[in-house]
């Protein structure tokens, strides 16, 4: 009964903003379904004026991209092959909140096959300051090319920057081998045997969280996260990127107790819909990281901007974990 008094106070404490948040993004939100919507969108095996639409797949055509990049991963909506390197080995304090690697330090590559054999690779690796260059040089020399290079986080410490990276050729060993070279000039840790946290509950009124933001979220190693995909058509070049493949918003908290939580966001948007989201971010009391491309050559053109939020509770009860 105490439990629930506390989530309820939390609750009544945290609902105001979290409704501003709501209604400030709902134009934006409206373009964007959830996860689970986009996965019934489907892939096709034709050609339509020229662009390559991607294939399904399974996770047996991917063994030797997960033998070269030194570890297994998913398959996310039929389409792409999905790898994350969390940077475990980092300890990165941002405004005073020590960052869980599932907050905003998940490097991630995603490799998805097309109806004319080819395959583009895509992903965005968390790098310090250090490895920035000799990172970047391993890329160059495999021509994979970087399309942003970049902040998620204020004031954090050590330096840390976040680059995107994209490939695509007929040989999806040379992308990965390219990919696995660039990360061992990182100190990415290799896969090694984690448990994550099994509890599929955080302190936190999720609840309130899915109501004001009108969808189901998932907890992902004691962070929840609330996520987004455009549902446009988005193109890159010559190849039609599947659902959520570099165009999904996503909102990650971090419980830091009392009720409080860090709220690291990465809103994904089209030119006219910029300048509304920065001002209802700050309506909302989040802090603007950065606005910027993670692509060259997308169609419709996509910006982001990544915030920043500490909300909820009671201050005096804030503490990290």
């Amino acid at each position: 009964m105490a439990g629930d008094r506390q989530q309820d106070a939390h609750s009544r404490a945290g609902a105001p903003r979290r409704r501003v948040l709501a209604a400030a993004l709902a134009p934006m939100l409206a373009g964007a379904p959830t996860a689970a919507h986009a996965r019934s969108a489907g892939t096709v095996r034709t050609r339509s004026g020229g662009l390559a639409r991607p294939v399904p797949t399974a996770l047996s055509d991917w063994a030797g991209v997960a033998n070269t990049l030194g570890r297994t991963g998913d398959m996310k909506r039929n389409a792409m092959y999905h790898t994350g390197f969390p940077r475990r080995d980092l300890q990165v304090v941002s405004r005073g909140v020590i960052v869980k690697p599932a907050l905003a330090l998940g490097s991630h590559v995603s490799f998805v096959r097309y109806a004319d054999d080819s395959t583009l690779v895509m992903g965005d690796v968390v790098v310090t300051e250090q490895e920035l260059q000799p990172f970047s040089d391993a890329l160059h020399e495999h021509e994979i090319q970087q399309t942003a290079i970049h902040k998620h986080l204020l004031s954090q410490t050590p330096d840390i920057w976040w680059v995107h990276l994209h490939g695509h050729g007929d040989d999806p060993l040379a992308l990965a081998r390219g990919v696995r070279a660039a990360l061992d000039r990182t100190g990415t840790p290799p896969e090694l045997p984690f448990s994550p946290t099994p509890s599929q509950s955080v302190d936190l009124d999720t609840r309130g969280i899915d109501t004001a933001l009108g969808v189901k979220g998932s907890v992902d190693d004691g962070i929840y996260k609330s996520v987004f995909v455009r549902r446009e058509t988005i193109t890159d070049g010559q190849v039609v990127l599947p659902p959520g493949l570099g165009s999904t918003s996503a909102f990650n908290y971090q419980p830091l107790g009392g009720g409080r939580a860090a709220i690291s966001g990465d809103c994904a948007m089209i030119a006219s819909e910029v300048q509304d989201v920065l001002r209802a971010l700050r309506r909302a009391g989040a802090e603007l990281v950065e606005l910027h491309n993670h692509g060259l050559t997308d169609e419709p053109r996509l910006f982001f901007t990544h915030f920043w939020v500490v909300h909820g509770g009671h201050r005096g009860a804030a503490r990290l974990r």
